[in-house]
Parts: structure tokens; sequence; C-alpha cells
């Protein structure tokens, strides 16, 4: 549940990892195995629409990817439509959507929700909330049953209100301890002053003080109607009878009158420059300008024009290559009635940004008078148009398409974007250009990384916090969910993919799928730089991989980008590499990914910039308190000279060469620790044909297969780390220790069945507890992590300063409890449910799907184990569950690792 503000706080944050240099996990190879015969796979559908006497609309688009369903149903209401000093009412309401309606309390509707084994939450945005289930095909009527009874029926009781605003009053503290939901919050409403878009759909604390059920429930009566809906069902679905029963539970349903919703006009902008403090490894400097909306005429001509800026083709990228910049890029983050549109380039920490804004503004202006190359823009409607065609890929994704089309853009359908995209020219891409990047109207922002301080160890929260246990109760289903969730039973069996092996080690992996044309490749090195970075080279494996960007032997940067870009194609190499391609342009496709692969071209000009880049990230990172607080997860769990605990200097980093990063390559890129899933719209024959003319050839040039498997490690000990982050107002905390036991041990599956009783999900005893029962934090959970020789533990949470000692002490009551009894009967089979009904949901998405096997390839398990999983899960009992805990998990041995403000 979560209030989303735009699109561009994740982009931001995605910049500042493209410039900040992260290791990658290892992935193993796998054993060969004879291929099965090739099976034609069903395909997504054409939509089936239907209006109900009450107004709601329904579009049903079939796609047999996975027997999955998702449902989203879009209320055109949002927090816009606030009342006056209440700008959170929207993003509230949402939040108590989860608490319960007649004929469905809160514990039932979370015990449903396990049952279901899926995902279901809500977001807010300023003109729709949307309201979305995943889950097996089978539990369609189950999740149409719960939304027609939220529609009509909601509870909104006030004692449930009052615990419900101290969790949402976490989540703003959460938000506000980000630096760039500060600026964007801020950003906002300088652009947007004096219209219901002036504030964020997130609210503020002051106004959930003053908001009472009575508010919250008149908000709800006035807009919350079928008239006021739309619904989208995609996955493995009959249409005809999915309406049917979209209109046996919504049916009987009243429409309602709906009130008049107010413009949004936006004055005139006048330019000036905020300043932002950030824990940042790098500094960051912006310049905003209001854009067109998602129902404007401009639209797909503001997209193009964004995509052409954020080209790595484009001026604005070219400060990076040409060392000016540690990223540079455009961002769009478009609402319905306006949108913003925002360049963005880093400079390194403690570096005069004043030269880089120049730079910035100087390439704006440029555009802005002269204009757009015209074939950038004619790349910008293929790669869009492409886009498109992948979102049969994944069945959650086809739904969240479908709901952008009808219910915040007002088309008929994608294929109206289709259109629109395909009626822009070159003229509207200027004009657009010439009106938007406007000087006297742009919102200038530098933000600049500040230090903390370091982190303090032996500082925790002291005192014990009472915390009686709740009882165990089973949570009786209301009759019409009984029937369809009680009966637990194993999921179909998976189909085995191809798997082929070549001569060279490589191993390949083929998922047919033919839901669209499109075809994707997911590949992985097994790589882990923590054990194959000579001493004293530490960041060698970041520089060697950010060089992958600068073309091939063949190709230089700008030449392979347009050889993309003619195919619409997405393409990264190095230790993790991809491809996203059109069917027919495959075999292109997948000849520019080998290039790349293969035969970079590592030149000289580009490693002396990389290499810069690189130490500068670092200098900063290394300062960060997230950086600190990930190293003080680590030492605590580790043993002291673990590998894991190596760091670069970025002094260091200046003196490594390009022969260094030559010899770096050839030990660690070697077809034997290299898997490739090749996933979609792809026959085994035509993919094992072309893996092996592009990668066949391929050969190991550096000896030995190295060692990429950390070492095994001892129990860890109880400790305390406080790490300060002077930017935020919410501690993120993490309880953690090492395991004795790996994925490999067949106890696992029984901690696996705990932790779903423990930590996963909202009906879950760490979330009743900490986050239902008591408000100590917004969101909770605890996880297992996996590697060949390793396992871990952890609990991580974020909650205000006062509240993190309370949340800890009530986590280890609810870890020790599973040690001290069996859990119930009720939890038992509920955890079952979830697990086996989730199997299948692993699979609603080609991304998934590859990232699936990928994962079992890393871990050196069998492609099967999800059905191994499967048996063992519907076997499993509460007595292995309570004996796998007290094995296995310390609570005494938690390490506790707090960041935030300083206590």
């Amino acid at each position: 549940m979560t209030a989303r503000l735009t699109t561009t706080a994740l982009s931001l944050s995605l910049a500042l990892l493209a410039v900040v240099p992260a290791r990658a996990d290892t992935m193993p190879h796998t054993g060969a195995a004879t291929p099965p015969p090739a099976q034609e796979t069903p395909h997504a559908e054409a939509p089936v629409r239907a209006t109900l006497s009450n107004g709601l609309r329904v579009v049903v688009v079939r796609d047999r990817l996975a027997p999955v369903v998702t449902t989203e149903i879009n209320y055109l209401v949002g927090s816009s439509a606030a009342p006056k000093g209440f700008p959170g009412t929207a993003h509230a309401l949402e939040h108590m959507m989860f608490r319960g309606s007649q004929g469905l309390d809160k514990d039932q509707l979370a015990a449903i929700g396990a049952r279901l084994g899926g995902s279901y939450n809500a977001d807010t945005t300023e003109n729709v909330t949307q309201y979305f289930y995943t889950a097996p095909a089978d539990d369609l009527g189950v999740i149409l049953h719960i939304e027609a009874l939220r529609m009509q029926g909601l509870t909104l009781d006030a004692a449930d209100w009052d615990k419900e605003r101290g969790a949402i009053e976490q989540e703003v503290a959460r938000d506000l301890s980000s630096p760039s939901y500060q600026y964007l919050s801020r950003l906002q409403s300088i652009l947007f002053a004096g219209t219901p878009y002036e504030q964020d759909a997130l609210g503020t604390r002051p106004s959930f003080d003053r908001t009472d059920a009575a508010l919250l429930r008149g908000f709800y009566e006035k807009w919350y109607a079928p008239n006021n809906a739309i619904l989208i069902i995609t996955g493995d679905v009959d249409p005809d009878r999915a309406i049917d029963q979209v209109r046996t539970a919504f049916g009987g349903i009243p429409r309602r009158a709906l009130p008049e919703r107010t413009p949004v006009r936006p004055g005139p902008v006048a330019a000036q420059t905020l300043h932002f403090p950030t824990d940042y490894p790098v500094g960051l400097i912006t310049v905003a300008w209001r854009m067109p909306g998602l129902t404007s005429r401009d639209y797909a001509a503001a997209q193009i024009l964004s995509d052409v800026l954020s080209s790595q083709r484009g001026a604005l990228y070219d400060l990076v290559p040409s060392g000016k910049a540690l990223f540079a890029g455009f961002e769009f983050a478009p609402k319905a009635d306006a949108g913003i549109g925002i360049a963005v380039a880093a400079f390194p920490k403690e570096q005069d940004p004043t030269p880089l804004l120049h730079e910035v503004n100087a390439i704006l202006a440029t555009i802005r008078d002269k204009g757009v190359p015209a074939d950038l823009v004619e790349a910008a409607r293929r790669k869009e148009l492409a886009q498109l065609g992948f979102s049969a890929n994944s069945i959650s994704g086809l739904a969240e398409n479908w709901s952008q089309a009808l219910a915040v853009m007002g088309l008929n359908s994608p294929d109206d974007l289709a259109a629109a995209l395909n009626g822009v020219t070159l003229a509207d891409v200027n004009r657009l250009a010439r009106q938007i990047l406007d000087p006297g109207e742009a919102v200038t922002a530098l933000l600049t990384p500040e230090e903390s301080g370091k982190p303090v160890a032996g500082k925790g929260f002291g005192g014990s916090e009472s915390f009686a246990a709740t009882p165990d109760h089973p949570v009786p289903l209301p009759d019409w969910a009984r029937a369809a969730l009680t009966s637990l039973s194993l999921p179909p069996s998976t189909t085995p993919p191809s798997v082929f092996t070549y001569p060279n080690g490589l191993h390949l992996i083929v998922q047919p799928a033919h839901v669209g044309h499109t075809v994707n490749v997911y590949g992985m090195v097994r790589q882990n730089a923590d054990m194959q970075e000579p001493a004293g080279q530490e960041g060698i494996a970041a520089i060697t991989e950010d060089l992958f960007t600068y073309g091939t032997r063949t190709l230089d940067r700008l030449a392979f980008q347009k050889a993309l870009d003619d195919i619409a194609a997405t393409e990264s190499a190095g230790p993790s590499f991809g491809l996203a391609v059109l069917t027919p342009d495959f075999e292109r496709g997948m000849q520019l990914l080998a290039d790349n692969e293969l035969h970079p071209a590592f030149p000289d000009r580009a490693f002396q910039v990389v290499r810069m880049q690189t130490a500068q990230a670092f200098a900063g990172t290394l300062r960060t308190p997230g950086y600190l607080f990930g190293r003080a997860v680590k030492a605590a769990v580790s043993p002291p000279h673990d590998p894991t605990l190596r760091q670069p200097d970025p002094q260091k980093i200046m003196r490594l060469t390009l022969a260094d990063v030559r010899a770096f390559y050839a030990g660690a890129y070697r077809p034997d620790l290299t898997t490739i899933v090749v996933a979609g719209d792809i026959t085994p024959e035509r993919a094992q044909a072309v893996v092996d003319r592009d990668f066949g050839a391929w050969t190991a040039a550096g000896g030995a297969t190295p060692a990429v498997d950390l070492p095994a490690r001892p129990d860890s000990r109880a400790s305390r780390t406080q790490v300060p982050d002077r930017t935020s107002v919410q501690d993120t905390a993490m309880l953690a220790e090492s395991l004795g036991l790996t994925a490999a041990h067949p106890d696992h599956f029984a901690l696996t069945v705990g932790n779903e009783v423990l930590g996963d999900g909202f009906s879950s005893r760490l979330y009743r507890d900490l986050r239902v029962r008591t408000g100590y934090v917004y969101s909770v959970s605890s996880h297992f992590s996996w590697s060949r020789n390793r396992g871990g533990y952890s609990i991580s949470f974020g909650a205000a300063p006062d509240k993190v000692g309370k949340a800890r002490d009530a986590a280890v009551h609810d870890v020790a409890a599973m040690q001290n009894s069996p859990v119930s009967d009720d939890e038992l089979t509920l955890a079952k449910a979830s697990l086996l009904r989730g199997l299948p949901l692993q699979r609603a998405s080609l991304d998934s799907i590859a990232a699936e096997d990928l994962h079992l390839v890393d871990l050196g398990l069998p492609l099967d184990t999800p059905d191994r999983a499967a048996r063992a899960y519907y076997g499993m009992t509460a007595a292995a569950v309570q004996a796998a805990f007290r094995t296995w998990i310390r609570p005494r041995d938690l390490a506790e690792i707090v960041k935030g403000p300083a206590h």
C-alpha cells in the first residue's frame, strides 16, 4: 500500500546505481539435459469488453503464459480530489480498504490473501487509485468477491483508523527520509502551485492527525462507485466466463452521482534554484520543467522528446563518455493532466557543480534553438512501439498497461497510444522542445552529498519491551471463499525447459512462450569480485563492466547504439547481460549481444574516463550512510577479513591500467561460467542454432576455472551498530545472523514454511504484531538468503527512532515463539497454501521465469526444484518447522544494525 508520487524517484535512484559500481552476484552453470519436444504455447488474445448496467467498465485480456490471473480495479479518483487541508485522504482510504468490509473482516481478508498465494497491494496517484491482485487463475471468483465487498461496504471503523494512522505516518516518515522524495515533493509544489497537484499523493503527518473515520467515509461514499471504476482482468481465464463472474459479484451495486472534478490549470513558473542535502555518494544537478500530461494531445510527442533527450547517442549522455559527468540523462514523469521533465547529471562529491550545470544548460539551449536529430526521433518511436509489444510477456504488466491506457490516459486501448506515437512528426517534437525548455521557467536544483558521521559500535536500544503474545486462533473463512481455498493440492508440474550444453562449457536454457512476437535473452557469467579481483585491484570488476558500454572492436559506442536503435532492441553486456528484441530481429540482436560480450572495445580513452569516474564514485560511496549500513551488516555476520569486507581504495583505482582490465576480463569472462536463458517467441532448435553460431566458438583464455564461491563461515554473534544518517527522519533497522546451512540442505524447506508464518506477507506474525496491533512500523519482513556455501537470516523494518527498540523486542519475541511451540494448524495450512499456490505465479512473466532458472543455477540446484519444493511444502508438519527453527535460528545471536538519526 503506497502513494505513488512519480516514476522519477525510482529513476533517480537508478541513476545513482548507474554511477556507483556494484559487485555482481555469482552465477553457476548447470548440467546438460535432453531437450523435450517443442510444444506450441498459446498466446495473448484480443480483449473482451463489457459495461455493466451500473456503469462498471470491464476489460478481459486472455494471456496463457501461466495459470495465473491479475485483476486491477481502477477507481477514477486520487489525491487531487482530497478535501482542502487533507492531501492524504485518498491514500488513507486506500490503506483502510485492507481493514475489512461488511462480510469480510480484516483478519479474513489477510487470511484469504495468504491462501491465494499471490501478491495484492494498491497505490494512490493524483487521479487514480488502483487495487491489484495476482493469484492462481482458478481463484478469480474469490478476488472479484473481495473487490465487490470493498466497493459497497467498507467498514471504516474508527479504532481501525487509529491503528492505521500510526502505520501510514511511518510511511510518511520513510519517504521524508529520501532526498529524492523531498526534492520531487518540493518541485511538484512549485510547478503545480494553486492546483490539485500542488501536494503529492502521500499526505502529511499533520493532515493525518486531523483525519478521522467520518472524513474518510465521506470521501469513500462520494467516489467509490461502479460508475467511477474500470476493472482490468488479464491472464489465463475464459473471458466470457470472467465477465459473467464480474456481473455476479458487482451487478447489484448501485451507481452513484459523482461530484464535479477540480481542473488542473497551473499558472506561470518563475525560474529558481533549490538546494538539498543528501546522503548520496555523488551530487546531482537537475533542471526541471512542466510538461504535457498523459491525457494531453502532446503526450506522445513529449514521450518521444524525452526518449531523444535521454538517448545514449544524445548530447546530454555524451557528458559521460567525455568525462564531464558521472551520469547524465532526462526523466519524464507524466501525471494525468500534466507532467514533469527533468534533465539530470551527476558530479563527484565535493566537486564544484557550476561548470557541469553550465554544460547542461548549454546543451538544452542548443536543442531548444536548433531542434533534435531526426534519426533519434525515429529511433525513439521504434523503441516506444516495440515496448508495447513486450506487454504480453507479463500478466501483471499487461494489466498495468491496460489500466494506464483506459483509467489514466482515457484511451480506448493501448493501441491508441501506438497510433498517437506513429502520428508524431519531427516538427511536433521540435515545437514542444521550444515550448518546454524555456530557461525562464526552469527549476534548477543542486542535491549535494553531506557527511553523516561514522558508525558507532555497541550503540543499541536498551530496555526490554513487555510483549505478550496474542492467542493463535483459526480465522474462519466466509462461505464463498471456504470451498475454493481450504483444500491443499500440489500445483501442476512445470514443463521442463530445453537445456543444452556446448563443447566450450556454455549452458543454454530455452523457455518457449508464444504470447507475443518478442524474444528476451538473459545471461549470467558466474563472477564474484570479492573472490576474483587481485589484491590491490579492488574496483577492477566495476571498471571492466562499465567499459562494455563503449562498443565493440568493430562498432564504436555510437555505431553500436545505432545498430540497436535500428532494430528497437535493448541490450546490456557484462557479468549480467541481456537482450530484448522483436522476433524478426532476434538473429541480428544476438549478433550484437555476442559482439559486445565477447569482443568489447575497451578503448584507452574510455578506460581513462571510466577509471576516473569509478574512483570518484567510490570516494563518495564509501562515506554514505547506505554503504556504511550495508558494510555494517556484512561485518556483523562475517568473520574478520572475510572476502565480502574487501573494499576499493580510490587512490589505488587510479593506479590501475588498461592491461589490468584486459587481464581481469580474460580470467573472469568464460563460457564455462556462463548460462544463457532464451525466453519468448522462439523454438528450442532456433535458439540453439543462433547461440551456437554467436557463442559456440567462445573459448576460455585464462587457464583453470577460477573459484567464485565464498567459503563457509562460522556462526555470527550478537552485536549492535548505529549508522548515523542526518538526512533521515526514520530509522532503517536490520536484525541479522549467519546460518550453518545452505539451500541444498532439506531443512531449508521447513524454514521457508516457517518464515511464511513468521514474516512474509500481510498475515504474518511480524506484520500483525509490529504493524497491525501496535503501529510500530510501516513495513516489516524476514528473509533467508542462500548461496552455495552460505546461509543467512534477517529481519528488516523501518520505524521512528523511539519505536525501534519496541519493534526489535517484538520481533525477537516472535522468532523465539517459533522455537518454543509448534505453529498452529491454521497457520501451517495458511503457509502451505500460500507457498503451493504461489509457485505457479513465479512463472507469470518471462522475466520471472528466467530469474527463477538463473537463481537455481546460481545455487547449483536442479531446474525442477520448484516441483521438489511443492512436494516438501505439501507434506510439511508443524513439528518439522519447529525443529528447523530450533536447530538453525539463534535469536540471542541476532546482530542489530540501525541507520538513521543519531540518538
